[in-house]
């Protein structure tokens, strides 16, 4: 029997937080031992926004595969063939933005696995198996075992929608994007808001009941990062290169212009 390791599926399935960080600004493989060394769990590499094209993302996260880091890719709204191609490049998982149905996340859910789950297409010797070529059966579920399946919840239809969507077979993390979805809401920036607690209480009862584990992004701070891991968040994009980045570096000069 073939295992492939997920270090974020480890931490998940263990009860535990499975702790990442997105990428915006990281260009070169070097960031993903440097993010295991730190502590990470996962990567967030995104195709959605900033300009890293799908070579980089998959570079990457061939690098995070030996690192033992877990290469998690979001890609643009329903972009199944970049998210089928980063996966054969290399990626342990799909972020899928702006998922509001059951349906929606039903025809992720078909892209992104193999047989019999989805209708993922197979491809020849990958990183996953270090090029080597494993008997197809086992390798095909040992991919369908290893690879998270994320879809990001960021309106309120999609909220409303959330018992349907975590029921969906092949469906492994629901995400909460804070920040679309305050701003849908018509609070933008009210990442604390009751109406924003009351969201992700939603969506975590609609994970415990079937099974899936609750997500979220784009509240980071310390209080915010409390309270909704309180309330049963688990897997946590904590932060992302450029912002840990500002400040650090912020704090640094801060620290050196105090010094006398």
């Amino acid at each position: 029997m073939i295992t492939i390791r997920n270090k974020a599926r480890e931490r998940l399935k263990a009860g535990e937080i499975a702790v990442g960080c997105g990428l915006r600004m990281a260009r070169n493989v070097d960031i993903a031992k440097a993010m295991k060394t730190c502590g990470f769990d996962w990567l967030f590499i995104d195709l959605e926004h900033g300009t890293m094209p799908l070579d980089i993302a998959a570079q990457i996260s061939v690098a995070a595969l030996d690192a033992g880091i877990a290469p998690l890719v979001r890609v643009p709204h329903m972009r199944h063939d970049i998210a089928t191609r980063v996966l054969d490049g290399g990626a342990l998982g799909i972020v899928m933005p702006h998922v509001d149905t059951a349906e929606q996340a039903a025809e992720v859910v078909d892209h992104l696995k193999y047989p019999p789950t989805g209708h993922r297409s197979a491809a020849g010797p990958m990183a996953h198996f270090d090029f080597t070529r494993p008997p197809a059966a086992d390798a095909i579920a040992a991919l369908n075992e290893a690879t998270l399946v994320v879809v990001m919840l960021e309106t309120p239809k999609a909220i409303e929608n959330a018992d349907a969507i975590a029921a969906v077979e092949g469906v492994d993390v629901l995400l909460i994007g804070t920040n679309d979805l305050t701003t849908e809401m018509g609070i933008p920036g009210g990442l604390g808001d009751a109406r924003v607690v009351a969201a992700y209480e939603t969506m975590i009862e609609a994970c415990r009941r079937h099974g899936k584990w609750a997500g979220m992004g784009g509240a980071y701070s310390e209080e915010l990062l409390r309270k909704y891991i309180r309330l049963g968040v688990r897997m946590v994009l904590s932060g992302n290169d450029f912002t840990l980045m500002m400040e650090a570096a912020t704090a640094r000069a801060a620290l050196v212009r105090s010094c006398r």
